[in-house]
């Protein structure tokens, strides 16, 4: 007799799916309203509230904790519960983990703008916010691990170690860097002094970047983008070697953001070595990413989800490739505290973290709805402005913080610096600034785009110019 089918609650599926398109609009609005404020002063508006040093952090956590978050708990719930043939642990524990992760966003909303702040980066929020996310995170690993106890297949699938990676190394890195003494409802100090504060930071800010918004993504690649193409993993060996060779190395590499400061050489030097060495795991892994689409290639010129995976596959490789690059200590001090780092940033981001998501979402919304896509045309306009935009972002930014970098140690023939007042370096850079607004801009209607046809789909309404066929679920 056929094995029953499971019933996987595909509800909370949904759910972060819907929160993943509303925060994405809300992070990228952000992210072109502070762009908008460094090409031209006013947008500030005079406002505490408003100002760049408020907005900032609100951007960034919207788009790697509220858009980035909620994507790729959305790709786990779906996957999951299909890789280990089963529907979650507890519905319960699923959808505490769904409106405890929209409220934690929420008081991020609205603390950040009002200055309420650790000062630390991508861990800005306050004490009390720190320890809802402990208890939302601990509740989304009962159910991660329960799910996997409760398997009815034997063996995981590699996707499931790049999740598990995520749920435990997040929980330690929250932990540890969230260790603090509080002196009233809205401050708290750090237990640990000077530059170990700062090494203890950045071993958390890079690897929230490694075990955020990397390895579980990477995840979600060898799990939809085999789908997407209907072709199996090139090679599933080395998407093993991929996994340790990524969580083992990446672990170590956060002192590269503390290079020629007062941290002890050798533990500089650590940071930089291991940063070199990621190259090889993660190139490894966007190879095997590629070399996936063989024999479908010619797929890629009519497949939008293909198309997402392909152009964020490649920035994966860019950006791993640019990032330990970056970590060189020659490059690093041409580099370090310039518009370089801020082009790196978002290759990696946007151009990665948020494609292959669109991609997962193109590929997921028709199944998840049960309907057709409203409209591959839109979804198609969405690609092209989408990448355009961040093309334009990344190379503003390369040139902009080269020539900062350059003007900034440049020296006359007395030996003193040919640029001594900073505004000179600012006033040059103004260009790339707007070059970066419109660019953001772009992406920005990508996903308002993307956001209505998505509307329209769960609608079941269809485009007249045709559109993607849902496939069976």
């Amino acid at each position: 007799m056929p094995e029953p089918r499971t019933d996987y609650d595909d509800a909370v599926v949904r759910k972060f799916i819907t929160a993943t398109v509303l925060w994405g609009a809300v992070g990228m609005l952000v992210g072109v309203i502070i762009a908008l404020q460094l090409a031209w002063f006013p947008a500030n508006l005079g406002l505490p509230w408003t100002s760049f040093g408020r907005l900032r952090p609100l951007h960034t956590n919207a788009v790697i904790f509220a858009f980035a978050g909620n994507a790729l708990f959305s790709g786990i719930y779906w996957s999951m519960q299909r890789l280990l043939k089963v529907r979650m642990f507890n519905d319960a524990l699923s959808n505490f983990h769904f409106w405890g992760w929209q409220a934690i966003i929420v008081s991020a909303a609205v603390s950040l703008p009002m200055g309420w702040t650790s000062g630390k980066e991508y861990a800005e929020l306050i004490w009390p916010i720190d320890l809802a996310i402990a208890v939302v995170w601990v509740a989304f690993a009962v159910n991660f691990f329960g799910t996997i106890a409760i398997r009815k297949v034997a063996h995981l699938y590699v996707s499931i170690w790049f999740y598990m990676s995520m749920v435990i190394t997040i929980t330690l890195l929250h932990v540890v860097n969230s260790l603090a003494v509080p002196v009233s409802l809205t401050k708290a100090y750090s237990v640990f002094p000077g530059i170990t504060d700062a090494l203890v930071q950045w071993w958390y800010g890079h690897n929230a970047v490694g075990f955020l918004l990397t390895t579980p993504f990477l995840g979600l690649m060898y799990y939809f983008m085999p789908r997407a193409a209907n072709k199996p993993v090139y090679s599933y060996r080395l998407s093993i070697i991929h996994f340790w060779g990524l969580v083992f190395l990446y672990i170590w590499a956060g002192p590269h953001h503390l290079l020629y400061s007062a941290l002890p050489d050798w533990a500089q030097t650590l940071g930089m070595v291991f940063s070199l060495m990621l190259l090889a795991p993660s190139w490894g892994g966007m190879l095997n990413g590629l070399l996936t689409l063989r024999g479908a290639w010619d797929r890629v010129r009519t497949d939008v989800v293909l198309k997402f995976f392909v152009v964020g596959i490649t920035f994966y490789g860019m950006s791993t490739f640019e990032g330990p690059m970056m970590s060189i200590r020659a490059v690093n001090s041409l580099s370090h505290y310039t518009d370089w780092t801020i082009g790196h940033v978002h290759s990696g981001a946007l151009g990665w973290v948020g494609f292959c998501t669109f991609g997962m979402l193109y590929w997921l919304v028709p199944r998840a709805w049960k309907k057709p896509l409203y409209s591959d045309t839109l979804a198609t306009a969405h690609f092209w402005l989408g990448t355009i935009g961040i093309v334009l972002y990344v190379v503003a930014m390369w040139v902009s913080g080269i020539t900062q970098g350059l003007m900034w140690r440049d020296i006359n023939e007395s030996g003193l610096l040919e640029y001594p007042n900073f505004v000179d370096t600012v006033t040059r850079l103004m260009p790339f600034y707007w070059i970066r607004l419109f660019g953001g801009l772009g992406y920005l209607v990508g996903v308002l785009l993307m956001a209505f046809n998505f509307i329209k789909t769960a609608n079941g309404e269809t485009a007249a110019a045709g559109s993607l066929e849902a496939a069976n679920v």
